[in-house]
């Protein structure tokens, strides 16, 4: 599966982890991975792999840089795929969610998660004990904002970036 994110700077990636630390029996997410996902694009057909950096540099044509923050924890009780508790990060960024609904024009949204289901977001954490997920997402957490002037085509599969794409688009 290849996606569409947003890399997260490192005070992001630090945030995340410090807060994982008070989830022992969840699995998280290690500071590398930690990224910001705007649209997820498909799968690994050849052919559609090949033109994906093209398809993706048009979808976002005339994207200018744009602003994101951190807001708070959240949870998904009950994720639709993978297991759950999946706490994480607030994001709140009207462009991103602009972007995002852009994209959900040229590639097919998932069920579920994507269109009116998109909640934008870094991952801290999988799986563990719903008690320390609640107790996580009660505290106040510093809010943390910066500049999107990057994106990249992740694949997810061999963990890494493929394409990146410089802001403005």
């Amino acid at each position: 599966m290849y996606s569409l994110n947003v890399p997260v700077p490192a005070p992001v990636a630090r945030q995340a982890g410090e807060l994982a630390r008070e989830l022992p029996a969840a699995r998280a997410r290690a500071r590398d991975e930690h990224s910001l996902l705007v649209k997820r694009l498909g799968g690994r057909d050849g052919y559609e792999a090949e033109r994906l950096p093209a398809r993706v540099r048009e979808a976002i044509a005339g994207t200018a840089p744009f602003e994101v923050a951190t807001t708070d924890v959240g949870i998904f009780a009950e994720p639709p795929t993978g297991a759950g508790p999946v706490v994480y990060l607030a994001v709140e960024s009207p462009a991103l969610v602009a972007l995002h609904e852009r994209l959900c024009d040229v590639f097919e949204p998932v069920a579920h998660l994507e269109g009116d289901a998109f909640v934008p977001h870094v991952t801290i954490a999988r799986g563990g004990e719903m008690a320390a997920a609640e107790r996580l997402a009660a505290r106040d957490v510093e809010r943390v904002t910066w500049e999107v002037s990057e994106l990249a085509i992740w694949d997810a599969e061999r963990s890494l970036p493929t394409t990146r794409f410089s802001l403005p688009a």
